[in-house]
Parts: structure tokens; C-alpha cells; sequence
């Protein structure tokens, strides 16, 4: 069975040319609720998540809500691998499929083909596991012949229906989002509302942060409420995000 569990899970960058009497004064006066440091070697450095803690079950669909700036999508990235934690442990078990930015990795230059090849490796497949999927990807684009065209002709639009298409077409065990994935006109529109909800029916784990407090109530079964990179309170959605509205 599928689990996430974070223990004391602290992130911290550090401000490079800050060393600056005054650009640390600046920094400090800034009202940022902790999150902007000062050591005690003088280096000034951001405090993007403190010592975070929770646990995710099989079955379980979070609900990671907060403000901007509350360290939302640095916790998504630790979850993904992306970051590792300055302090605390991460412990995963199964393998975790990230969809951030559906158009990472395409290069205009290379035709709808050659960019589903480039944006399944960078979702983790193999060339010979994503070119079993290139068909079924094909299909779902409506794309036809630009498909062998340079991805620099496509509209804005069906450049989205093609990173929505290999974005979607993964099997996660355990799935982390920043915010919910929707694209195309009215048709395409609903063919990718339903992929998506057959997407998240399959997964193990889902981890969505996302601004729509309807979202997440008709998604989720669980809520995390992050403020200044702190966890706020967890536990049921209703009651989580009344304590996010109470914020605001």
C-alpha cells in the first residue's frame, strides 16, 4: 500500500548578495511572519517550509490549501523529490507523478511527436514505455497531421492539448498537482474533465493544492492548511478550510 510521511520537514534557500547592511535591514523589516532569517554567521536565508510533519494513507485525497506565499507549492516539489529537505525526513512509499506545468519540456522547435517523447521522459518513462503510449496520446489530441509539425505553428491551444494528453496519460500511484489541469474548447473541455477524474480514481495518493475551496471539497477527503511555511492545522476538509476562511 501506498503512503507519504513527512517528519520535521524544514526548506530553506539562501539569499545570495544579501550580506548587505542594507539589504538585510530591508529584508527583516518586512513583516514576513519568520519566514526571511538571519543566522547566527550573519547569512540571511528564506524559511520556505518549518518542521512539517504529517502522514498519508492509501486511499487518502489532501486538499493542501494556504495562502500565496505559505509554501504550498515548495511542499508539492518535496513530496515530488524535486527539493530535498534542509532538515527532517521524507519517506514514500510508491512511485510519485507530479503535474505542475503541463507544457515543461516542449521544445518548439521539435514537432507534437518528437514532444511526446521529450515530455514522457520527463514524467519518468522510458523512450520504449512512452512510445507505447504515442497512439493512444495521438488520439486523444484531436491533433492529426500537426502532430508531425513543428510544435511553434500550433495555437496556444493546441499546444495545451498536447501536454495535457501525455501529462494524462501516466498511471501514479501517487499524484501531486498544483492546481486542477483543464484545457481546450467546450468539446475537448469535457473529454479532459473526464480523463482527469478517471486519472484520480486510479491513484493511490492524491495531493492537490489548489485556491478553490469548491475544488477541494468535491475532490478531497482530507485537508492540510499551510500558513508561512508552517502547517496551520490538518485533518477534515469542512473544518480545515473554515480555518482558512477565518484568515482571510
Amino acid at each position: 500500500m501506498v503512503s507519504v510521511t513527512l517528519e520535521n520537514v524544514s526548506v530553506e534557500f539562501p539569499v545570495y548578495g544579501g550580506s548587505s547592511r542594507s539589504f538585510k535591514k530591508t529584508l527583516i523589516s518586512m513583516g514576513s511572519g519568520g519566514r526571511i532569517c538571519r543566522d547566527a554567521g550573519d547569512r540571511i536565508y528564506v524559511q520556505a517550509l518549518h518542521n512539517i510533519s504529517f502522514h498519508i494513507d492509501h486511499g487518502d485525497r489532501v486538499g493542501l490549501v494556504g495562502p500565496n506565499g505559505a509554501g504550498k507549492t515548495t511542499l508539492l516539489r518535496v513530496l515530488a523529490g524535486v527539493y530535498e529537505p534542509t532538515d527532517g525526513i521524507v519517506r514514500r512509499v510508491g512511485h510519485v507523478s507530479s503535474l505542475f506545468d503541463a507544457t515543461l519540456g516542449m521544445h518548439t522547435e521539435a514537432t507534437g511527436y518528437e514532444n511526446i517523447i521529450l515530455r514522457g521522459l520527463l514524467l519518468g518513462y522510458s523512450p520504449q514505455e512512452i512510445r507505447l503510449r504515442t497512439d493512444e496520446i495521438a488520439e486523444f489530441t484531436e491533433l492529426g497531421d500537426y502532430l508531425a509539425m513543428p510544435v511553434r505553428t500550433y495555437s496556444s491551444g493546441m499546444m495545451l492539448r498536447l501536454a495535457f494528453a501525455v501529462s494524462t496519460c501516466i498511471d501514479p500511484e501517487i499524484l501531486v498537482m498544483d492546481e486542477w489541469m483543464a484545457v481546450g474548447d467546450a468539446q475537448f473541455a469535457r473529454k479532459a474533465e473526464q480523463r482527469m477524474e478517471n486519472l484520480l480514481g486510479s491513484v493511490g495518493i492524491l495531493v492537490l493544492a489548489s485556491h478553490s475551496p469548491e475544488l477541494i471539497k468535491r475532490v478531497c477527503n482530507k485537508a492540510i492548511l499551510l500558513t508561512h511555511g508552517q502547517l496551520c492545522t490538518a485533518g477534515e476538509v469542512d473544518e480545515v478550510l473554515q480555518r482558512y476562511e477565518a484568515l482571510n
